[in-house]
């Protein structure tokens, strides 16, 4: 069994969530080291696995390569991405990175030399169908295929042996440099799969358990997936069915596939498919559901499906976005934890909760599945091993509801999603369903045992915090020095200014992580309190220097 059996996903797409230019500057700036004060953020939702879309110099968006060995220097530089993968390791979390091997940019250089050297360039046979009879959209004196009619993106023959021999060395590059743990193949489903072959030659020969899953929107997932070729698929059916079975009030339509994928004798059932509600690509999910209140039960079922579940940065919160025909920038943007938009902490909870579900639970990482009872607007379905047995329970509706289930064993169902609650069962059970809710319902005969790993939290902060929730805390007056956000991060306030129209006066502080990282707050919410669960504590406390 790989490693991706045992992890919970989180993907970022560094450019954006580093808010960098979107055309390449050239200025050599770290703004992806801002990942390493995430950290906390990230164990307690409880990923294991970052996945980085494009890191690599490129022209604009990460897609149009310009150089496969050198970090862009709008994130940083080779030092401090393997520093940065080095953190992410030490704190138990693994790497992939997005491998765009199908196409570069028009700066790369190969195509530039071509661009000089015309038929007289030893790089001509690089890439897809080049030739010199007529002209390129763009105007070069040549003709090549760019993907999908994107000329800025040239399309790379990988039927020549030096193309693939500079792209699988590249690939040892990584592993040697970064010591990265699996790639996902962007455009796979347009790729020659004889490079697939060599490719996990190549990665498994350095790293048996080295992952490698492709980008496929449609058509037969078997197809990419063999023990000569990837090992896993973007589950795009599901993606899509997940939330408009909850927006069309039909768990028919997901049930179906799941059914289709997954169940014994299902087309997939061999395949651990990598899931997503959303990407970089497609709508935020928040932008895509109808109604809100069903996002905790669409990341219950994400993290419950057979496969591994990710999740895209600031979806957690429930932030929304929708692409147009003229960008998909706003699929993309800047992330702050600390200053997120009409957070959705309650998701955020939730979300870290299933990732603890998921990871102590033997049959949502390995189990098979069937369905047991689909209703329109209630579902239910099971996962289950030799040693365990799990039910998993939706209702979708605004009321409360009575869901049945033939359970087939008597013995108690735990629901370790909501506070360990029990019900006993002999055969047919039934149980009540809060509006918009899901259930995570473990059998427990007394045979087997689990448990669920309490989420990690700094052990200071939640001391401090549990003493708070006691006391009324009043403001305090904001002085030079160190704070700590009450989400872990650290900082030094620096100096005070006002605000040149409303002489509001502000706090201006920088991260000790990062010093040149450097931000300006209201003075009155620097300081102020705030409530969260029950529990008072401050925004930014005064730590010792």
């Amino acid at each position: 069994m790989s490693f991706i059996h045992e992890s919970v996903v989180y993907n970022i797409y560094p450019l954006g969530y580093c808010g960098a230019p979107k055309e390449n500057d050239h200025a050599q700036s770290y703004r992806l080291d801002k990942v390493l004060d995430c950290i906390p953020h990230f164990k307690r939702l409880g990923v294991n696995v970052m996945l980085f879309n494009p890191v690599f110099e490129s022209t604009s968006h990460g897609y149009d390569t310009i150089d496969y060995r050198k970090i862009d220097c709008r994130l940083g530089d080779n030092e401090s991405f393997r520093r940065i993968c080095g953190e992410l390791r030490a704190n138990g979390i693994r790497v992939i990175l997005d491998g765009v091997f199908n196409h570069v940019g028009r700066e790369f250089f190969a195509f530039k030399d071509v661009q000089e050297k015309k038929w007289d360039s030893p790089y001509c046979g690089w890439f897809q169908n080049l030739n010199f009879d007529g002209r390129s959209p763009l105007g070069d004196p040549f003709w090549y295929e760019g993907w999908a009619g994107h000329y800025e993106l040239v399309k790379l023959n990988l039927q020549n042996p030096d193309v693939v021999s500079y792209l699988l060395d590249s690939v040892r590059f990584w592993i040697d440099e970064f010591d990265i743990d699996g790639l996902r193949l962007d455009a796979a489903d347009v790729m020659d799969g004889g490079f697939f072959k060599q490719l996990r030659h190549a990665c498994k020969s350095k790293k048996p358990d080295f992952w490698l899953y492709g980008e496929i929107v449609g058509g037969d997932y078997n197809r990419l997936v063999s023990g000569e070729k990837l090992d896993s698929v973007t589950n795009y059916e599901c993606y899509k069915g997940i939330y408009s079975s909850h927006n069309d009030h039909n768990y028919f339509e997901i049930a179906h596939s799941l059914n289709r994928q997954f169940a014994n004798g299902g087309i997939y059932q061999n395949i651990y498919t990598f899931n997503f509600v959303d990407n970089h690509d497609v709508n935020r999910v928040a932008s895509e559901l109808r109604d809100k209140n069903h996002l905790c039960n669409v990341y219950t079922l994400l993290f419950t499906m057979p496969g591994v579940p990710s999740v895209y940065y600031g979806s957690e919160f429930g932030i929304e976005g929708k692409r147009t025909w003229e960008s998909d920038y706003a699929l993309r943007p800047c992330l702050d934890l600390n200053n997120v938009p009409n957070a959705n902490m309650r998701l955020c909870e939730h979300i870290g909760k299933l990732s603890r579900v998921r990871l102590a639970l033997e049959a949502l990482k390995y189990g098979k599945f069937e369905n047991v009872n689909i209703k329109n607007e209630q579902l239910v379905y099971k996962r289950y091993t030799d040693n365990q047995t799990v039910f998993v329970l939706f209702n979708l509706t605004d009321r409360r509801e009575r869901l049945g289930f033939d359970a087939r064993c008597s013995a108690k169902l735990v629901d370790v999603l909501n506070n360990s609650e029990t019900f006993d069962c002999n055969g047919w059970c039934e149980v009540e369903m809060p509006p918009y809710s899901s259930r995570i319902l473990v059998v427990d005969d007394g045979r087997h045992s689990f448990a669920i790993e309490p989420s990690f939290e700094n052990a200071d902060l939640e001391k401090k915090q549990e003493q708070n929730s006691v006391e009324e805390l009043k403001e305090e007056e904001v002085v030079l020095g160190k704070y700590r956000h009450f989400k872990g991060n650290e900082y030094e306030v620096i100096g005070f200014a006002r605000h040149s129209e409303t002489e509001e006066k502000l706090v201006l502080y920088r991260s000790l992580k990062n010093p040149d990282e450097l931000w300006a707050r209201p003075y009155d919410m620097f300081r102020e309190i705030i409530t969260r669960d029950g529990r008072q504590f401050r925004r930014f406390e005064r730590i010792e220097d």
